[in-house]
């Protein structure tokens, strides 16, 4: 079977990839043969793109795990600077007219790009990452209980801090990343009230750069290790590689978000100062799509993520989390009255 690498939109391997794109812009990965019966998944990036580390990344690991699983081709997309609602709708509706099935945009960004996409493509089903508002009879909402995963690194960052001052960073000021933010707040103050929770936003919108900016991320967690904080946990995209890299500057502590950042190649410098990180399993949703859909029984409609299913989770990558007794038997007591219910988690 046929492989092509990555390559820049004006590359000819595709004719017609190559058209779509160059009127979107992007840049695509793709396999196989150029039949439409060959062609499966594709992605939509959101902002900061794949290197990111985070979300994006992870993303992009369902496609390669669909692409392995089903041998077809597959394809994912970058964002552009400074594009509209209309320009992520053509590029979702260049990939489903191709014949890529299901296509999915990743964030919350492209809610009214997918419905649009959606209304005109009903034959293809459509997801998006992070996002329960498209509904559509073909559209999975692909969405997670990112506030239970943050309770349990509020947890974590009260057993962990000796200054009694830990600091959350938010890329966007929107309600999606308010779940982060009221998680670990909570679980902060649950495990112990005395400890001071500094937190902020980079941006009010996306578009100011708030999930893409690392030295933004790295000038706020400054600003909060300035004020005693010892551990940060940030849930800023791409920007919260700058966190992590304050962290480290600084000898305290980050909690990483989404993808398990200990073990992320490009942060491998910085590893050791990685507590631990709030993960949510994209990969798994995006496979999970894409498997549904050659299984001929679409997902559609709310698909939720949460510590019960496996697919938010906190990581033990990093030995001194794993191996700290303590504060390993408190997040797991936490984890367990969460899913029981007996913790009820705030979601803002």
């Amino acid at each position: 079977m046929r492989r092509v690498s990555r390559i820049a939109v004006a590359g000819a391997a595709t004719a017609s990839l190559a058209l779509a794109l160059s009127a979107c812009g992007g840049t695509s990965t793709e396999s196989s043969s150029s039949s439409d019966s060959d062609k499966g998944l594709a992605i939509a990036y959101d902002v900061g793109g794949k290197g990111d580390q985070s979300f994006n990344d992870a993303a992009y690991a369902g496609l390669e795990q669909a692409k392995k699983a089903f041998k077809y081709e597959t394809a994912d997309i970058e964002p552009t600077e400074g594009e509209t609602d209309a320009d992520k709708q053509q590029r979702l509706e260049s990939l489903a007219k191709q014949g890529y099935n299901p296509v999915i945009g990743v964030g919350y960004a492209y809610a009214s790009a997918i419905k649009g996409a959606a209304e005109k493509y009903p034959d293809t089903t459509f997801g998006i990452v992070d996002d329960s508002t498209v509904e559509a009879k073909n559209v999975a909402d692909l969405v997670f209980s990112e506030e239970e995963a943050s309770y349990l690194a509020g947890v974590a960052a009260a057993k962990s801090t000796e200054s009694d001052v830990v600091g959350f960073v938010g890329g966007v000021d929107i309600p999606l990343i308010h779940k982060f933010q009221a998680g670990f707040e909570q679980g902060v103050k649950d495990t112990d009230p005395k400890v001071k929770v500094l937190s902020q936003y980079l941006t009010q919108t996306a578009e100011e750069g708030g999930f893409s900016s690392p030295d933004k991320g790295k000038t706020a967690a400054e600003g909060q290790i300035e004020k005693k904080a010892d551990v940060v946990y940030a849930a800023a995209g791409l920007s919260g590689q700058g966190v992590i890299e304050a962290a480290a500057a600084n000898k305290v502590w980050a909690i990483g978000v989404d993808s398990d950042q200990y073990q992320q190649e490009a942060l491998a410098k910085y590893k050791d100062s990685i507590l631990t990180s709030a993960m949510k399993d994209v990969a798994k949703a995006v496979y999970n799509l894409a498997k549904s859909v050659e299984d001929g029984k679409p997902q559609t409609g709310i698909v939720r993520g949460d510590l019960k299913s496996g697919e938010v989770s906190l990581s033990n990558s990093n030995p001194k989390f794993a191996d700290d007794a303590e504060v390993q038997k408190a997040v797991e007591t936490a984890k367990k009255k969460i899913i029981s219910g007996e913790i009820k988690v705030k979601s803002s």
